[in-house]
């Protein structure tokens, strides 16, 4: 079940340095997640951990699927292409819903709307 003593030492450490680094970035912003104080400030620690963590952990199980199975593993691009399309999207949409419920409540954490553009007549 276990192939990975059948890993080459050329496959193996890049794999290995890649999940480190993806494992690293995603601590770093499940930290942040915890220690940054506002909400705006919160959301974006992980999501930027998200995108360039899972790219790497996802580099790592291409590499070395690929070499185990001695044939092209790609299926962890379409992984990669969903979280790196959805984290963003969801952000913005947790962002705007939140910067309008606090301004809907008044809060002095986010800026007022800004003033209407006139507009000009023809």
């Amino acid at each position: 079940m276990n192939n990975a003593v059948d890993l080459p030492l050329w496959a193996a450490v890049p794999v290995a340095l890649l999940l480190v680094f993806g494992a690293g970035l995603t601590l770093i912003g499940s930290i942040g997640l915890v220690t940054l104080r506002s909400f705006y400030a919160r959301v974006h620690a992980p999501t930027l951990g998200t995108t360039l963590g899972i790219g790497s952990v996802l580099a790592a199980s291409m590499l070395y699927f690929s070499v185990v199975q001695s044939r092209w593993v790609l299926h962890e691009i379409l992984i990669g292409v969903f979280m790196v399309i959805t984290t963003p999207v969801t952000l913005m949409l947790l962002a705007r819903a939140s910067l309008y419920r606090d301004r809907q409540e008044g809060s002095s954490e986010v800026p007022p709307l800004p003033p209407p553009v006139p507009k000009e007549e023809d």
